[in-house]
């Protein structure tokens, strides 16, 4: 397999977690999102021009949660979708909140549409990303108090936390005040003393900047 990603990608993050998880291994192919190779010779491979894409023996995959949930499928213990239907569907619902509802606000592409086209300053687009987190960390919070333990469900890692660990570390990288979260930065804390997630981080990739 092959993971097209970029190191600060939240998306790219997210698969990279779930891979370790599953003790998989792919070979990461990186495609600068700041130097726009997103827009060259990545763009015939996959049309959106987005990562995190998989390049396995049948094809081209994307879509974050997709390639997620193929891996599920074919490597299904350890289990990021545990438990009763019941159960995994709430894992979904608070995955795609984080997925579907947060980080689109807030990528990259729409902060440089908020700066380049819209003629927001600095502290204009600081402002929307940290309104957009708290609305969505709020309502996180509230849920996680019903079923939270080491990690969001409970005592395991699930595909909640594969979505919520990289939006956290994006959320403290633009000093969004995140005081108002315990929960959240309590399982962020958690996550972070475990391998996998320490693999998967930002600052391990090839691609990351070499102090």
């Amino acid at each position: 397999m092959k993971l097209y990603g970029y190191f600060r990608s939240s998306a790219a993050y997210r698969v990279r977690i779930a891979l370790n998880l599953k003790g998989l291994s792919a070979e990461q192919v990186p495609v600068s999102l700041i130097k726009g190779e997103q827009q060259g010779a990545y763009r015939e491979l996959n049309p959106q021009g987005l990562v995190p894409a998989l390049g396995t023996e049948q094809g081209l995959l994307t879509q974050s949660l997709a390639i997620i949930e193929y891996l599920e499928s074919l490597h299904p213990t350890p289990a990021l979708l545990p438990g009763d239907a019941w159960q995994q569907a709430q894992i979904r619902a608070f995955a795609l909140s984080l997925a579907c509802d947060v980080h689109p606000l807030n990528n990259l592409r729409v902060l440089k549409y908020l700066t380049d086209d819209l003629a927001l300053n600095e502290n204009q687009k600081n402002a929307w990303y940290a309104h957009w987190i708290q609305t969505g960390f709020t309502a996180l919070e509230t849920q996680l108090a019903e079923h939270a333990g080491d990690y969001c469900f409970g005592i395991r890692p699930s595909l909640a936390d594969v979505c919520l660990i990289p939006q956290v570390y994006n959320a403290k990288r633009f000093n969004v005040d995140l005081g108002a979260f315990p929960t959240i930065l309590r399982i962020y804390e958690h996550c972070n003393t475990q391998p996998a997630f320490q693999a998967a981080q930002p600052e391990q990739q090839p691609d990351a900047p070499q102090s």
